[in-house]
């Protein structure tokens, strides 16, 4: 796996270049460690966030490790270089998820969006194939 990794990241820094990769991956590096420890706190259930889950969002205390799973699921799968266009698709989902939460409780509702935006954004710098598939045009 470690040496599928290397040459999708040596394709990707030949086509794009070295700071293209390395943007990718610090785009993505944001999403995951945000992500990461979202999940870890849902596990841990600490008071601040049973009761925001429960008394801000109006989620029941039992849902919180499930969407914390769900979580951490979506974020492993987003980092595995092999996984990770299926795991931004699930990333994108949750997110929605996680947006509509925050826009019926009349909540900021921006930060969600951007991190979904970061992480496919680190998705395209990091990965040929996506760029290939969704090309950035001008217009001349």
């Amino acid at each position: 796996m470690a040496d599928q990794a290397a040459v999708m990241e040596s394709a990707s820094s030949a086509a794009g270049g070295k700071g293209m990769l390395w943007g990718g991956r610090i785009f993505t590096a944001i999403p995951v460690l945000l992500m990461a420890m979202s999940g870890v706190m849902k596990l841990a259930r600490p008071p601040q966030v049973v009761e925001g889950f429960v008394g801000k969002f109006g989620y029941p205390a039992s849902a919180i490790v499930p969407i914390g799973l769900v979580e951490l699921a979506c974020i492993v799968l987003y980092a595995i270089p092999r996984t990770s266009v299926l795991g931004a698709i699930l990333v994108t989902g949750y997110l929605g998820g996680a947006t509509a939460t925050h826009v019926r409780v009349s909540d900021a509702w921006v930060a969600p969006v951007l991190v979904g935006v970061m992480a496919w954004g680190g998705l395209f710098l990091r990965d040929e194939r996506l760029r290939r598939l969704l090309p950035l045009r001008r217009d001349s």
